[in-house]
């Protein structure tokens, strides 16, 4: 069922387009993970989403409505856009009763959001004397205030230590178990490779692909074959002869492509080359991202 859905979405800030005709589908029971290099706008996309910022042209709705016309929003979508953004003399406690009464949202539910974020023992503690980490389920404890359908989460485990990045990990999966829409951004693809189902991927704003993980690693190639050989010299014009391209690896290895490990092994056998390893590598999520979005990151440092 499609939760969130995007049309045609444009941004303009006087002659800059931060975000050209955008269109994606966030659906339920799923993690959706939105990545693009920095600047690529993806933030501006979330805001326009949750009503934050006016699209130039476009549309974009959540169950079928703009985010302004949601009767109660805070039933309908919770979000976490900037974990900083708590008063830091208020006690957590406190911070979630007033967006819950402000919402005319039952007290209980402050209770309940914070069991359910490992926040109990530090319900009494004022925001501004919270790690990162426990700002970040702070502001997860406020977006489920309304037990919503659909949940937004920009950047949440930037800067988090490993054990955070776990849990929120975990929890987002969980949160798509339940049957809800979950669109998260990050520039950590090996992070993504491990929460998300699915993959929007959009780079100086357009869409740059819209597909599962695995049709994501799949469209990006076979992946390499790393090979170890005591006679790299005789075997690597073997191997180009062949149709393979052959590049250094670590401690003098061939990574190769274009050819399979089998008829790497085959083509070794054949000519009596021994070898000492052939490990076939499939194409992390990383390498695939910054092979698709190569020409559109907003800087790029000089190789000597």
């Amino acid at each position: 069922m499609t939760m969130i859905d995007v049309r045609g979405l444009t941004k303009r800030y006087g002659p800059d387009t931060v975000v050209d005709d955008l269109s994606f589908t966030v659906e339920a029971g799923q993690v959706t993970g939105f990545l693009g290099p920095n600047g690529a706008g993806k933030s501006t996309t979330m805001r326009m989403i949750l009503g934050l910022a006016a699209p130039t042209s476009g549309s974009a709705t959540v169950g079928g409505r703009r985010y302004r016309d949601l009767p109660a929003p805070l039933t309908e979508v919770g979000a976490l856009l900037d974990a900083g953004a708590v008063h830091g003399d208020r006690k957590a406690r406190d911070h979630l009763l007033a967006l819950a009464v402000g919402s005319g949202l039952p007290r209980r539910r402050v209770d309940e959001v914070l069991a359910r974020t490992g926040l109990e023992g530090v319900a009494g503690r004022r925001a501004g004397g919270f790690s990162l980490g426990m700002r970040q389920r702070l502001g997860i404890a406020a977006a489920l205030l309304g037990d919503p359908r659909v949940l937004i989460f920009d950047e949440p485990v930037n800067g988090l230590a490993p054990e955070g990045i776990r849990w929120i990990r975990g929890f987002m999966r969980s949160l798509a178990r339940e049957g809800r829409a979950v669109l998260v951004s990050s520039h950590l693809m090996s992070e993504m490779a491990q929460t998300a189902d699915h993959l929007v991927v959009i780079g100086r704003g357009r869409l740059v692909a819209d597909t599962s993980v695995s049709e994501f690693l799949r469209g990006s190639g076979e992946g390499t074959v790393l090979v170890r050989t005591g006679e790299p010299a005789a075997f690597t014009p073997l191997l180009t002869a062949a149709g393979a391209t052959v590049r250094e690896g670590p401690e003098s290895s061939l990574v190769v492509s274009g050819l399979t490990g089998e008829e790497i092994g085959k083509l070794a056998a054949y000519h009596g080359v021994a070898l000492s390893e052939l490990t076939p590598r499939r194409p992390s999520l990383e390498d695939a991202f910054m092979e698709l979005t190569r020409d559109s990151v907003e800087y790029r440092g000089v190789t000597a």
